[in-house]
Formats: structure tokens, C-alpha cells, sequence
């Protein structure tokens, strides 16, 4: 078998197996809320012309707030990691800042900036700011020393450092955070919509349990977990393509 062949034949076999359980589950629930996949995949493709804008805008959102959230935190994470002295100040701050729930600051955002894309995409931003800023921090720190002065030896500028010796370092610890974060994005962005808004996946799915047709919710939570899933692929197609090194080592 292709070695190409057996990523695609293994993600094929746990969407059998997710829908599988997800059946078995609901005929042992027998319950409206939970329909089976039966019920709901027909439901989806009859509200696609509904849900494709839906997915396109909370694509947008998370998207942007991803890109500026890790665009604000690696820089200011590398500058921790690499200062001690700058660590030992600003080390406390996010000590006490990360562990705040950031959606608690929905209401205020919601306030300051209104109803549209803004406080959903700044309070994404926030919370994979936080999350990659700590990765990156703690990355930084894992670099030997020893390594870096070997390079500083032998002419290399700070900036050299930086590119060929931190950043690919910290790399596969920078994507694994991105994927969990791709996660914890897609939670903020349904509390959102859902909270606040009339557009978006998480509105799309509220506003079916609102009418309780529990099958279009359904339909809903299959393109929001989709979104999930090509935030997480794309992000771990990257990390192949930029750490090549790690399978050559």
C-alpha cells in the first residue's frame, strides 16, 4: 500500500468509526435531541445553501483572530524566552493573566466594539494569543545554550540565531500549540455567535434548537466540527512541510 495512500484510508476510518459510535449512541438515547446520522446528513445537504455563508463567515472570524493572535504572540514570546530578565518581569503577569477564562470578556467586548466581527475575532484573538505566547516562551527556554553559542562562534548574527537555530527549534512545539488552540477557537467562536450575532455556525445552531429541529442543529455541529478538522489538517500538513528536518534526523 501507497505510504500516501495510508493517511487518507486512516482519517476515512475514523470518520466510519465517529459515525458509527454516533449511531449506536443515538439508538440507545432514543431521543429527538440525539438524531442519528441517518437523519441528520440528508437535513445537511437540503440547508446547504443555507449553511455555506454560515461556514464562510466563521471561517473569516477564526481565521483573522488566529493569524493575529499568533502574528502578536511570537515575537513577545521569543523576547520573553530568550531575556531572563525580561522574563522574571513579565513572567508573573502571564502567570496570572492565562488562567482567566478569556470569554468572560465577551460582554465587554461586546460593548466596546458592537455586535459585528470584531469582538468574536478580538476575543479569539486574546485567548490563542495567551496559548501561543506561553509555547513559545517555554520553547525558547528548551534551546542548549551550547548550540547557540557554537553558532555565535562561528560569525553568526543575532538575527542568524533566530532564524536558523531558535525559530526551527521551537517550531513543532509552536504547531502542536496551534492545533489545540484551533480547538479552543472554534469553542470561543460558537459562544460568540451564538451569544451574540446572526450569522455565523454557532447562531446557525442555536437558532435550529430554538426551533428544535434538533436534525438541522446536527447539521450544524457537522460544519462546525469540519471547520475544526481543516484548521487541524492544515496546520499539520504545515508543520510537515516547514520540520521535513525531524523525519531527515
Amino acid at each position: 500500500m501507497s505510504s500516501k495512500l495510508k493517511p487518507v484510508l486512516a482519517f476515512l476510518l475514523g470518520v466510519v468509526i465517529t459515525l458509527a459510535g454516533w449511531h449506536i449512541t443515538a439508538l440507545l438515547v432514543n431521543s429527538p435531541a440525539l438524531p442519528t446520522p441517518l437523519d441528520t446528513v440528508p437535513v445537511l445537504l437540503a440547508n446547504l445553501e443555507v449553511l455555506l455563508p454560515h461556514f464562510a463567515i466563521s471561517t473569516y472570524r477564526v481565521v483573522v483572530a488566529m493569524v493575529i493572535g499568533t502574528a502578536l504572540a511570537l515575537p513577545i514570546g521569543l523576547w520573553i524566552g530568550r531575556n531572563p530578565k525580561v522574563d522574571a518581569v513579565l513572567g508573573p503577569t502571564l502567570y496570572i493573566l492565562y488562567p482567566i477564562p478569556k470569554i468572560v470578556f465577551l460582554p465587554v467586548l461586546l460593548v466596546l466594539l458592537g455586535l459585528a466581527d470584531a469582538p468574536k475575532i478580538v476575543l479569539i484573538a486574546i485567548a490563542i494569543f495567551f496559548q501561543v505566547i506561553i509555547t513559545v516562551r517555554d520553547a525558547c527556554k528548551q534551546v542548549p545554550e551550547d548550540l547557540v553559542e557554537s553558532v555565535r562562534s562561528l560569525g553568526a548574527s543575532k538575527l542568524d540565531i533566530y532564524r536558523h537555530v531558535i525559530l526551527p527549534a521551537l517550531l513543532p512545539d509552536l504547531f502542536t500549540a496551534l492545533r489545540i488552540s484551533s480547538g479552543t477557537a472554534i469553542a470561543i467562536l460558537f459562544f460568540a455567535e451564538a451569544f451574540a450575532g446572526s450569522t455565523g455556525l454557532g447562531y446557525f445552531i442555536m437558532d435550529s434548537w430554538a426551533m428544535i429541529n434538533y436534525p438541522r442543529m446536527f447539521a450544524g455541529i457537522i460544519a462546525m466540527a469540519v471547520l475544526g478538522v481543516i484548521l487541524y489538517e492544515l496546520f499539520d500538513l504545515a508543520e510537515r512541510r516547514l520540520t521535513r528536518w525531524r523525519k531527515a534526523a
